[in-house]
């Protein structure tokens, strides 16, 4: 079972990626990021930016800044994945970690092979835990019942956000292929989201879809509550971790902004 300091070092090694996130201004997904000296001798070099006074220090901050925002919510997304598995892994007692997640093959436009993934699994038969995996199978048929499903016979899968306010159609249609698939491949598909920031009509197209939601509130049962789940469904209290590690990860997030709102 990881220990306190290992689930912790599993939520924020991401982040600290973001601390050396420069960016890229045309230069393409492969190349490191400009430097402010490379800014400023490329926009010093254009003789519309550079008389438009664009070649200075708070435009290269602005630019890393906007960048920067969305590079740290998208690597704390990657940390809530990190620890969710994590969690997974503890509760059910999985000797093989390939367990706690779950993938599968489709086509692209072009006919090749392309594997999609979910952050988190739930397999009735993988669970160890006879007790953990009751409060598994009660739960998942709950759900079932909130959903007007049938009880899926393999288990429950997970797909893991720090948080959903995107109205990308594309994304949604994503994730409605994946409530498709998981249904058909015997689990029930749920979205955890840490935070409660999602979009009502999001979680309504997507309950719709027969798509289970948890979002991160502390009120709630456990069909309702990310925090709720974990805490009466797995045996871990993830809102008192977050209560416990809360100065640690804000002073990472802290030096973080400071480190990408300076030029």
């Amino acid at each position: 079972m990881a220990t306190e300091k290992e689930l912790l070092k599993k939520f924020l090694d991401p982040l600290k990626v973001c601390k050396r996130y420069k960016p890229k201004f045309g230069k393409g997904n492969k190349e490191e990021g400009v430097s402010l000296p490379q800014f400023l001798d490329l926009y010093g070099a254009d003789p519309f930016y550079a008389w438009c006074g664009l070649n200075s220090e708070l435009m290269y901050a602005a630019h890393k800044a906007a960048g920067g925002m969305t590079s740290v919510y998208r690597q704390i997304g990657k940390g809530c994945e990190n620890l969710f598995r994590e969690v997974i892994i503890d509760a059910a007692g999985y000797t093989d970690r390939s367990s706690a997640a779950w993938s599968y093959k489709t086509k692209t436009s072009a006919g090749k092979d392309k594997t999609l993934s979910l952050d988190g699994c739930l397999q009735f038969e993988d669970i160890a835990s006879a007790a953990v995996k009751a409060r598994v199978s009660d739960w998942v048929a709950e759900y079932c019942g909130i959903l007007g499903a049938k009880i899926p016979v393999n288990g429950a899968v997970f797909e893991v956000r720090q948080g959903y306010k995107s109205k990308d159609s594309k994304r949604q249609n994503g994730d409605i292929d994946n409530i498709a698939v998981a249904w058909a491949q015997g689990y029930m598909p749920v979205f955890a989201v840490f935070s409660g920031q999602i979009d009502g009509d999001l979680v309504l197209r997507y309950r719709n879809s027969r798509g289970g939601i948890l979002v991160g509130r502390t009120d709630g049962g456990s069909t309702v509550s990310l925090f709720g789940f974990c805490k009466d469904v797995l045996g871990f209290d993830l809102a008192d971790f977050f209560k416990r590690n809360s100065p640690a990860v804000q002073r990472e997030v802290h030096e973080t902004l400071e480190a990408l709102l300076n030029a």
